[in-house]
């Protein structure tokens, strides 16, 4: 049974955690900054500073279940997590296409599908229900809400944010770093560090100035 360390205690950690123990994995520890110091009680808990000292002791590989993606990177960047301390997990409830590629430390939640060809990166958040079609790129880091489409042949850049139930359609390029409003329809390319709402979507913002 491999052993896991899930980083962040938080309502999407609860998710992470039912993924897991349905998946065979044991959890052995849980780092999160809201714990002061180290306590062991059926499994470690503790802030996140001691990420190296649990993976020494227990032999277990990581999960990030923290939704925001720059947290997610800023914790990997500070604590220098190498790929290879990662599992990539996938519930049971999910359909992932045998010739899709799914990067390290990524998350496929229950009732989400990830069709033929389709290449996601690591670190990222494929939440519940959410689709991801056929030769859809999906950058680093990056995080579909539920029931949020990305449908066929769309480039999705790294640390991009897509709402709930938005749809991005077909051939659709998204910059890095944007973020795609819930309920959104993207019908031409969004440049990065852009933030765009609506049916069709348009960019109300780019970083640093609203437009």
């Amino acid at each position: 049974m491999e052993k896991l360390i899930i980083i962040g205690d938080s309502g999407h950690a609860k998710v992470i955690t039912d993924i897991a123990e349905s998946s065979g994995f044991n959890i052995v520890a849980v780092l999160d900054d809201k714990f002061k110091d180290r306590e062991e009680r059926s499994v470690i808990y503790g802030p996140i500073k001691y990420v190296h000292d649990v993976i020494a002791e227990t032999e277990g590989h990581l999960i990030i279940a923290i939704g925001n993606n720059e947290v997610r990177r800023n914790i990997i960047e500070h604590y220098d997590l190498s790929d290879d301390l990662f599992t990539t997990l996938i519930s049971p409830a999910a359909h992932v296409s045998q010739t899709a590629k799914i990067g390290a430390g990524t998350v496929v939640m229950p009732g989400a599908i990830v069709n033929a060809d389709a290449i996601i990166g690591k670190q990222a958040i494929i939440n519940s229900g959410a689709i991801v079609e056929h030769d859809n790129q999906l950058g680093d880091f990056c995080h579909l809400s539920p029931n949020a489409t990305a449908t066929g042949g769309v480039v999705i850049g790294e640390g991009v944010h897509i709402g709930a139930g938005a749809v991005i359609n077909p051939l659709v390029r998204i910059g890095k770093w944007s973020i795609i409003g819930s309920g959104a329809v993207v019908i031409s390319n969004i440049e990065s560090y852009a933030t765009a709402t609506g049916v069709p979507a348009r960019i109300i913002k780019l970083r640093g100035h609203r437009l």
